[in-house]
This record gives C-alpha cells, structure tokens and sequence, in this order.
C-alpha cells in the first residue's frame, strides 16, 4: 500500500514540478532530479529502491520507441557521418578512456569492472539537451545531431556493457568473439526491428477501432524491445528501428487515431520522463550509504571519472569534426561548421536514464558494485544539473541561434497546400455535378483561407445520403492537402515538424467535418 502511496505522490509532483520547470523556463529533467533529491531527505519517506527491471523493460522502451518515431529520417541520413561518430565512434572511445582512468584509480575493479564502468556512462541522453535547445532557438541541424546520436548510442554502449558483464563473470575476454558478436547483436536488433516495424503496420491496417489501434501502437515498444532481448539482439535498437516504421503506421491510420494516438502518447512520455528523472533524484541516499570507502579517496575518484567523460567528449568531437572535413568530397558538401556550434555539441553530453538503467542492472556481487553505482549517479548528476544548467549561457554567451524563420516555411507550404485544395474542387465540379452548392462553398471558404481571411463552417439539413456524399467530396480537398504536404516533405521544402503541424491541423479538420 505504501508503494501505491509513493507512486501516486510522486504523479503528482510530477505535475507540479513540470508547472515550475515551465513557469521558470527551467529544462525539467534537471527540476525533477532536484525534486527527487529534496524529496529523499523526507524522514517518513520509506527507503526506495529503484528496480532495474522496472527501467528496462517499462520505462526504456517507450521512451526508445518514441525518439525513433519523432527523428526526422531524412533528417537522419543528411547526418549520417557526425551521427555515425558520435554514436559508434565516441561511446566507444569514451568508454576506452573511463575504463582506463578507473582501472588506475581503482584496480580491484579489474578491465572487465572498468570497462562496465566505461559503458555505462558512456552514451549521453539528448531529453534535456533538446528541451533547452528547443527554447534557445539553436540551429536545427544541431538538435538532429544530438537526437540521431542518443537513437544509436544507447545501442552500442549496452552492447559493451553486456560483454564486460559476461567477462567479469567468466574471468575471461576475446577480443575477436567480442567484435564479431557486437555486430550480430546489432545487425539481430535491427532486423527484429524491421519484423516489428512491418507487423504493426500489417496489423493497424485492418484494425478500425481507435482504442485498440492506439493500444497497438503502445504495445509496440514491449515487442520490439522483449522480442530481440529475448533471442540475445539489440532491444534498444529493435525498438527505435520500430518507431521509424511507426510514422507510416499513423500516416495510414484514420484522423480519429491519429489524433488521439498522439495525446495518449503525449500522457504517457510526459509520466515517464518525469518519474524516470525524478527517480534518479530520490535513489541518491541510498547509492551514498552503500558507499564504504574513504569519503576522500571516494571524491578523487569521482573528480577523475567525471573529467574524463566531459573532456573525451571534447577530445573526439573537435577532431572528428575539422579532420574528416580535410577530404575534399566531405568538405565541398558540408563546409566546416563554426567552433562555437561544435563547442556547443562538446558541451551537450548530459547522461541519463540508460546509464541508470545500466548501472542498476549489475549482478549482486559484481567487483566494487556500489562504487560504481555511486560513480554513475554523480557523473549523472554532474553532467545532467552542472553541465544542464550552464548551457543555455553557453549557448548565449557563443551565439549559436538559428537564423532560420521556421514560420515562413509553414506559412508558405500552407499556401501551396491551399493551391492543391482549390485545384482540386474544381476537378470536382465535373465529378460531381449534383453538388455545385456545396463544391462552391468550398471552393470560396478555401480563397478565403488563402487571402487570409477568416473561415466559415457551413451547415446545413441535408438528407444521409447527401451528407454522406458531402463528407465523400470535402475528404478528397483534405486528402489533396495532405498528399501536396507530404510531397513538399518528400521533396525536403518542408521539415518533419511543419508536416506534423499540417498533418494534425488536417486531421482535426477531417474530425470536425464528422461532428
């Protein structure tokens, strides 16, 4: 009864914390891991501890699934190359060089130990990087770079830390076994991912009950994630393999799924991120007691690593940046970006829930346990609060805003998408002779739309049959609009996020034509 009390206590500060984060303009993964943290010192407060499980296999991969579904995969591959090093290349190097500063400091720990160590603090989370992004106007390649980064890395890290818990359990590692199973374990996950991603798309599309459609989409992440963990792949990768199918899965679906499926998901990625991240708050005390080490000795080690994942960071990104771009065909297509955009994306690599996840999932008995788990949770808070809370005064103090007006590209694809609606309602008249009135009512509410002016919804007393072929014609003019806004997608004149906001205005227009 009193983890239903703690459960329902912590949906509501949630709520509140989330009001206070948006009234103050704070990033709210970093309110809710303070909130967390004041909310521990609560003497009733019975002592928490934060199954791994529970992070796992319910909070990770919807939170997973999610971010697949909302990357712009044109987006994706235009950055595939920064992507690729910072997701494969950097997890890897900052995972050599957290397991070579921690076997030095702490050799109990043994390779295997350091290199777990190395892996589990090694991918960033981008949930508070964006959210702060998001408000400062930074350029949108940048937030693409971090979103398609912390897609992949969670992968690979995972993959790392899986072989380092197998060696410090066997007391042995191959090199060679371990870089042949890391890309079946990659290359599995992904095409489980596909599996999935083509299922659901078969199955919602004879599916025409709105509830239980969404109820697929939120079950897909479970699939996808416990299917490949379950033949020994990638769950992290299956699952955002399957979110990028979802946006075909939707863009199928009726506008009543599409729209409700969007709130359900808006609700549940809302309780996640907000307890996920107020629970790494509230576990702290309990890292801390299981600590028995000397305090000092304890800090020098913690100092170390955590230097060392902020400046490997550094180390690789600046490099891999200006080095790759000395090959003529890179530099000619993708000139060398500024060094303030490049120190911001050095800066961005705040951890989070995997690296909690991780940590929490070492076997009882695993070599300085409760070091590590103390170290994970200070880098995180290092990273997530210190380095959180400095970035928008770096990215103030560099000047690294977009220039871009976001808003002329919407306004000028809704302009052509009015241009496709009015072009067809004239093909129209000729399709449907006996229903002029109504194909000219539509034909003067979309020029009004086009001159900006205000529109007017028409009703009227038709008789079942007129009103069903009324709703036949004026969802062939929400259909055009939508099949011009996608090609303008199609054809990059758009991004994701002004199709998402044509889409949905559509959609609601579609639900209000029923009504």
């Amino acid at each position: 009864m009193r983890e239903i009390e703690l459960v329902l206590l912590l949906l509501v500060l949630v709520t509140a914390l989330t009001l206070v984060a948006r009234r103050f303009t704070f990033p709210y993964p970093i309110v809710m891991v303070l909130g967390g943290l004041l909310l521990s010192q609560i003497p009733a407060l019975p002592a928490f501890e934060l199954p791994p499980e529970l992070v796992f296999f319910v909070f990770l991969p919807p939170l997973l699934f999610a971010g697949g579904y909302f990357t712009s995969l044109r987006d994706f591959k235009a950055n595939l190359r920064p992507i690729f090093l910072l997701a494969f290349g950097l997890v890897i190097f900052t995972a050599g060089a957290v397991a070579v500063v921690a076997h030095m400091f702490v050799p109990t720990l043994g390779w295997a130990g350091a290199f777990a160590l190395g892996a589990i603090v090694s991918p960033p989370d981008a949930v508070a990087a964006t959210a702060i992004f998001q408000r400062m106007g930074v350029p949108r390649r940048i937030v693409t770079i971090l979103e398609g980064e912390s897609l992949v890395n969670d992968a690979t890290a995972l993959v790392i830390y899986r072989f380092a818990v197998a060696a410090a359990a066997a007391g042995t590692f191959s090199l060679i076994d371990a870089g042949s199973s890391f890309f079946v374990v990659l290359l599995g996950g992904l095409a489980v991912g596909v599996v999935v991603g083509r299922a659901g798309a078969w199955i919602l599309a004879r599916i025409r009950d709105t509830g239980i459609a969404v109820m697929v989409t939120l079950l897909a992440p479970f699939a996808a994630y416990l299917s490949a963990e379950s033949i020994g792949v990638s769950g992290v990768l299956a699952t955002v393999v399957g979110g990028l199918f979802a946006r075909s899965w939707l863009r199928q679906s009726s506008s009543d799924t599409r729209i409700v499926g969007f709130s359900a998901w808006q609700m549940v990625l809302f309780l996640l991120n907000g307890l996920v991240f107020m629970l790494i708050g509230l576990q702290l005390p309990s890292v801390i007691r299981g600590v028995s080490a000397d305090p000092a000795e304890v800090a020098t080690i913690t100092v170390a690593v955590a230097l060392t994942v902020v400046v490997s960071r550094f180390v690789w990104v600046y490099p891999t940046t200006y080095l790759t771009r000395l090959i003529p065909a890179v530099k000619r297509v993708d000139p060398n970006p500024p060094w303030q955009a490049v120190f911001v994306v050095s800066w961005s690599g705040l951890r989070g829930v995997v690296s909690l996840a991780a940590a929490l999932a070492l076997p009882v008995g695993f070599p300085e346990r409760n070091l590590i788990l103390f170290l994970v949770f200070a880098i995180i808070l290092v990273t997530l609060v210190g380095q959180g809370l400095t970035l928008p005064l770096v990215i103030k103090k560099l000047g690294v805003v977009s220039r871009e007006d976001g808003s002329h590209d919407e306004v000028h694809a809704r302009g052509l998408t009015t241009e496709a609606a009015l072009a067809r309602i004239e093909e129209l008249r000729a399709k449907w002779p006996g229903h002029i009135e109504l194909i000219d009512q539509l034909r003067d509410r979309y020029a009004h739309r086009a001159r900006h002016d205000e529109q007017h919804h028409e009703n009227g007393d038709a008789a079942e049959q007129e009103l069903l072929e009324h709703g036949l014609i004026k969802r062939e003019v929400i259909d055009a609009e939508r099949q011009a806004a996608i090609n303008l997608h199609d054809r990059g004149v758009i991004t994701d996020e002004v199709l998402r906001r044509l889409e949905r205005d559509l959609d609601l227009e579609d639900l209000r034509m029923e009504a």
